[in-house]
């Protein structure tokens, strides 16, 4: 789909940063030739623990001949999914094709444009269109964009090869940008920020066509799905203060958004504290304080389909 977020990431790609990480937008007129540098720079920003991620997935699966990204964004992952595996071919597949022209192009940068395909429609449908089954699906934050999780699972996993594995990102610990007690506004705000968030992530799921209430318990989710030998990691993103530019950068697209879509959750001065927190000319504002970090969890399920 066009990973993980707040409301954005965009589906998740490295825009997804959805209730855990990045917003998710979900207008349907979305520019997202206009938002790809936004997305991709925040994909690099979360390389180390994708890193980490493929290094442990390695362990895993070995020698996989083809590894598909499924909800590629602007194709960050799908490369270093080149990177990581050198003797494979990877599919980036989403549902914008200006952000897979993104991944073309970084594909040549890159030099693995002679490994990276790329395959344009929406989720679970368009991997129909696959020409041979996957060794590896790697799907982060993107299934929760789908209004039937349980069905689109299954779809997942009956494009596996016997013996291949299906990655799946959801869930984790929401992104902590700043101390408990920042010096001005109420302490915690947030933890009052997750409640907007979670709020906004609920009506997101329900507003999905064909939408489906779903326990997220993702191993057995996977199980149900034909899938065997569950396994659950977690893994730290720890960008410490003072924050990098693009660090600052995405903090501040994360607050704004959580401004823009907490206007009637939050209190007049939580509000007050977020308009000083992302106001450049406020010494106390994101943009300058020494204190903002970025500290994220990120959870990967995995499971193989039988041989």
């Amino acid at each position: 789909m066009a990973h993980d977020h707040h409301p954005h990431d965009r589906r998740s790609h490295a825009q997804h940063e959805d209730r855990h990480g990045h917003t998710h937008g979900h207008d349907t007129d979305l520019d997202w030739g206009v938002m790809a540098p936004e997305l991709e720079s925040q994909a690099e920003l979360f390389t180390p623990v994708h890193e980490r991620i493929m290094a442990w997935l390695a362990k895993e699966v070995t020698d996989p001949g083809l590894i598909v990204d499924a909800g590629s964004g602007p194709g960050v992952v799908a490369c270093l999914f080149a990177d990581i595996f050198p003797g494979a071919r990877i599919v980036a597949v989403d549902s914008a094709e200006p952000l897979l022209e993104r991944a073309r192009a970084r594909a040549v940068r890159q030099s693995v444009a002679d490994r990276l395909g790329t395959l344009a429609g929406e989720l679970p449908g368009v991997l129909d269109e696959l020409d041979y089954p996957a060794d590896l699906l790697w799907a982060s934050r993107s299934l929760h964009h789908l209004g039937d999780q349980r069905a689109a699972l299954a779809a997942f996993a009956a494009r596996l090869a016997p013996g291949g594995t299906l990655a799946l990102l959801e869930g984790g610990l929401s992104a902590r940008f700043l101390p408990r007690d920042i010096g001005i506004g109420r302490p915690g705000l947030q933890t009052r920020l997750d409640v907007v968030q979670e709020e906004w992530f609920a009506r997101m799921r329900a507003d999905l066509p064909g939408s489906v209430a779903e326990t997220e318990d993702w191993p057995a989710l996977l199980t149900s799905a034909g899938l065997r030998h569950t396994r659950t990691r977690s893994f730290l993103l720890d960008l410490p203060a003072p924050a990098t530019a693009r660090a600052r950068a995405y903090v501040v697209t994360q607050l704004s958004r959580l401004r823009d879509v907490g206007t009637e959750e939050l209190d007049a001065e939580d509000r007050a504290t977020l308009d000083r927190l992302l106001d450049p000319s406020d010494p106390a504002s994101v943009h300058h304080r020494p204190d903002v970090f970025v500290l994220a969890a990120y959870t990967v399920h995995t499971a193989v389909r039988p041989v």
